[in-house]
């Protein structure tokens, strides 16, 4: 245990986790823990889902700001609240500063999505969108602050705030006491800072894993170098976890507590939308996915684990285009480009034998232009809905029997 972790010790204590989860209780909804058989029978594992998404502000994000808020002085409140976030803890404050009828300024970055922004200000709060990613805004954030006197309410950075969060960890011992281990999403670290310090503070023989994207992995780089480190960009469709840097006062925590990290590729976040829809009917935004995605990178049989969905504010069109794409990921959906002679009746042939083999065209493409003798060859793209990969070869072995040479293309809806 290093000094600087001793010292800090103080300030994640079991006190204070409970004297947390108590006050959030005001706020909070219960979110009872999940038993999914599906994800069960995939890992061999007994997994369950702590799903934070169904909370009132859709998110975790209102236990560390509501608890934050409640330990401000009357004084530091009244010049009212400001933060910095990418929508979740942006509502958390908000509804936090409503409750307690102070006024409340959220700097969002200019990329987020459109139902975090106008729930953020369905709860009273004024909205400033600046910058592309979150360290934009906060630096944004700062400046207004200084500018105005306003109380600053980091969204990660902060003890008081990871003692609120860590309150999740306080109920899924207390519902699963033999618990095993606990996948928790990493953006800046406050989430996984306080359920670590809790669920080791209960129980030291429980593993929690950190999830962060592959493109925003900027803990896993920092624990592997044992310092902060500052990613020069973000690439990933988690926008809750799209952070450069994590936060330096948690820093020691998660290197003390932390069991290991877990990185998740977006394309994997696609295909776990889908399990939670289709066999969950749970909606999860893409930061809450990366603890079920990260399920089949846990190289463990026969444990008990819970993933925690930290959050489900996912705007419309970005739910369609993730649907859309997981259809396509899984031969749900693609498109073959065929060569047929530019007569009547080979479109009725064609349509004929994929019928014959139950699919489905959704679209087609005729283009005549593919060749300059259009009597020889036209090319026909079809895009069909399958049942997966195995009934997506059986229509192509249709197509490639009556020599059609179907060759599988780029899918575009």
């Amino acid at each position: 245990m290093t000094e600087e972790y001793r010292k800090e010790t103080e300030g994640l204590s079991l006190e204070k986790f409970e004297e947390a989860s108590e006050i959030v209780k005001r706020v909070i909804l219960e979110t009872k823990l999940v038993f999914s058989e599906y994800l069960s029978a995939k890992t061999g594992n007994k997994v369950y889902l702590k799903p934070e998404n169904m909370q009132l502000t859709g998110a975790y994000k209102l236990r560390g700001a509501y608890y934050k808020i409640s330990t401000l002085t009357e004084e530091e409140r009244g010049r009212g609240l400001i933060t910095a976030s990418a929508g979740n803890h942006a509502q958390g404050v908000a509804y936090a500063a409503k409750a307690y009828g102070v006024k409340a300024v959220i700097v969002m970055p200019t990329t987020t999505p459109l139902i975090k922004v106008n729930r953020t200000k369905s709860y009273g709060a004024q909205v400033v969108l600046y910058g592309d990613v979150y360290d934009e805004a906060c630096g944004k954030a700062y400046e207004l602050a200084e500018e105005n006197g306003y109380t600053f309410i980091h969204p990660f950075d902060d003890l008081t705030v990871a003692t609120g969060q860590g309150t999740v960890a306080m109920e899924i011992v207390k519902e699963l006491p033999l618990v095993d281990y606990i996948l928790v999403p990493i953006g800046g670290g406050g989430l996984a800072t306080g359920v670590s310090a809790l669920a080791k503070l209960l129980n030291p023989k429980i593993k929690v894993i950190g999830v962060e994207p592959a493109g925003a992995n900027c803990m896993q780089r920092s624990l592997a170098e044992g310092k902060v480190v500052t990613l020069p960009k973000v690439n990933t469709i988690a926008d809750g976890t799209a952070v450069k840097t994590p936060g330096g006062k948690l820093f020691p925590y998660l290197q003390q507590n932390l069991d290991d990290i877990i990185t998740v590729e977006d394309k994997e976040l696609v295909v776990a939308f889908l399990d939670m829809v289709e066999n969950h009917k749970i909606v999860v935004e893409n930061s809450g996915l990366l603890a079920v995605a990260a399920l089949k990178h846990l190289d463990v049989k026969g444990k008990k684990v819970v993933s925690i969905l930290s959050g489900g504010n996912m705007d419309v069109t970005i739910m369609s285009s993730v649907v859309q794409q997981g259809l396509i990921m899984r031969d749900r959906i693609f498109t073959v480009s065929i060569l047929l002679p530019d007569k009547p009746g080979e479109l009725h042939k064609v349509s004929g034998l994929i019928a014959g083999v139950d699919g489905n065209v959704v679209k087609l493409e005729h283009n005549q232009f593919v060749t300059i003798n259009r009597n020889a060859a036209v090319e026909l793209r079809i895009t069909m809905e399958a049942f997966g990969t195995d009934h997506k070869n059986r229509i192509m072995e249709a197509l490639e029997k009556e020599g059609y040479s179907p060759k599988q293309v780029t899918t575009s809806i």
